[in-house]
């Protein structure tokens, strides 16, 4: 009895460890075959939304640089000289205003004028204009004013010109007289008759650039 009870005892043992054996390899089959599909599910649900994110980086990169093109090509084209200008006749009127309107308050700075108001106001008027007349050589010269055709420029340099002209006759003209004052000779006659030789010359140049001015404000009256 004893040696049958001992072999059943076995028996179930045995039965029990093979079908524990049998569960281990059920249960590593099935996780072998999971786990590749795991991962690849997991590899497509990760790596899917980002295709759509490339190339949407891709193709929104050309779109900029495209953009960025032109805004340079327009900046450059902002610093363009007309080298033309200073060949015609209102290019070389401006030079010589400017050369002329500098040698009179340059010569009148160089003597005691501060002692006489006439000659304080000649030199407020002489480079007033002198600066003036830079600004509106560089507004040519760089082609403002083709770039802003909502300010008459016509108009405005025929004004400038004219009112130019007529402060530049007076401020002749109280020069000439102030010479008169001064001993012959001396270093204050020099420069003062020398400034006021120049301040004529200064008013014939705007007297001319006021005529032409003239003439292309009469030719723009006229198309209008």
């Amino acid at each position: 009895m004893r040696q049958c009870h001992q072999q059943t005892k076995a028996d179930e043992t045995r039965s029990f460890v093979l079908k524990f054996h049998r569960r281990v390899s059920m249960l590593d089959s099935g996780a072998g075959t999971a786990l590749p599909v795991l991962r690849q599910h997991s590899w497509e649900k990760f790596t899917v939304p980002l295709r759509p994110c490339i190339m949407d980086r891709t193709a929104a990169a050309p779109t900029r640089r495209v953009s960025s093109l032109p805004q340079f090509n327009i900046s450059t084209s902002t610093l363009a000289f007309d080298q033309h200008f200073t060949t015609n006749a209102k290019g070389i009127l401006l030079l010589a205003e400017i050369l002329t309107g500098m040698l009179v308050w340059i010569l009148i700075g160089g003597t005691d004028y501060f002692r006489l108001s006439t000659l304080c106001w000649v030199m407020f008027v002489s480079i007033l204009l002198w600066i003036l007349t830079i600004c509106l050589f560089i507004i040519y010269l760089t082609g403002v004013h083709s770039r802003i055709p909502q300010i008459p420029w016509t108009t405005l340099s025929l004004c400038f010109n004219c009112a130019a002209a007529a402060l530049y006759l007076v401020t002749a003209v109280v020069e000439a007289f102030c010479v008169g004052q001064a001993t012959r000779g001396r270093h204050n006659y020099n420069c003062w008759a020398a400034s006021a030789f120049f301040a004529f010359l200064a008013t014939l140049c705007y007297a001319g650039s006021g005529y032409l001015s003239y003439r292309l404000w009469k030719t723009t009256e006229e198309e209008q």
